[in-house]
């Protein structure tokens, strides 16, 4: 995949466009090896970093990268449709290429539950398969939109779902292209009370 989608820069585009602070707490949804979990952490050391994914054998595998380099982060098992977190625990929530695994109603579902989690003025940050600007990205998407649940993602609903789970602003903060199709930055903010 690193091959094939630039992963290592969309990581960094999506760290830096949060512009997390000291202090802060930010959850990764999907955190699979931690890559970005951990990333997140090396770039702002002094803030609260849990990664969440649903397969225990990827989450030791971050365990293990997590030890390798000396970073604290808390790892657990849970889902993106039912978070283990009380309400209004975290300033960021993460979720790189994630949403396309789900359904449309688990999509829509995971979105409401990190509305949930995020507190007020809390930002949800997205690296996922967008809507196609050009027509090789349109028909590299129409090939793509059969696999998964990438339909959704392709025809522009993720900023749909999120707001209709409360978001606003939804911004577009940058676009890839990919072998795979189209890759969009999405900055999410839960308004303040």
């Amino acid at each position: 995949m690193q091959w094939l989608i630039p992963e290592q820069r969309i990581r960094v585009a999506l760290v830096a466009q949060a512009q997390i602070q000291p202090g802060e707490s930010v959850l990764d949804i999907g955190c699979g090896t931690g890559t970005l979990t951990l990333l997140i952490k090396q770039t702002e050391p002094e803030v609260a970093v849990y990664g969440l994914d649903i397969d225990l054998e990827i989450l030791q595998i971050a365990r293990k990268k997590s030890d390798q380099n000396e970073k604290t982060v808390l790892l657990q098992q849970g889902i993106a449709t039912c978070l283990p977190f009380t309400d209004e625990t975290f300033d960021y929530v993460f979720a790189s290429l994630l949403l396309h695994h789900l359904t449309r109603e688990d999509k829509q579902q995971a979105l409401k539950e990190i509305f949930r989690v995020l507190k007020p003025g809390g930002e949800l940050h997205i690296a996922d398969f967008g809507q196609p600007r050009d027509f090789v990205m349109w028909l590299i998407s129409w090939g793509m939109r059969w696999f998964e649940e990438i339909n959704d993602n392709v025809m522009g609903l993720l900023p749909v779902f999120a707001a209709n789970a409360g978001f606003h602003p939804i911004q577009e903060t940058a676009y890839y292209r990919t072998i795979f199709g189209a890759v969009i930055l999405i900055r999410a903010r839960k308004p303040d009370d």
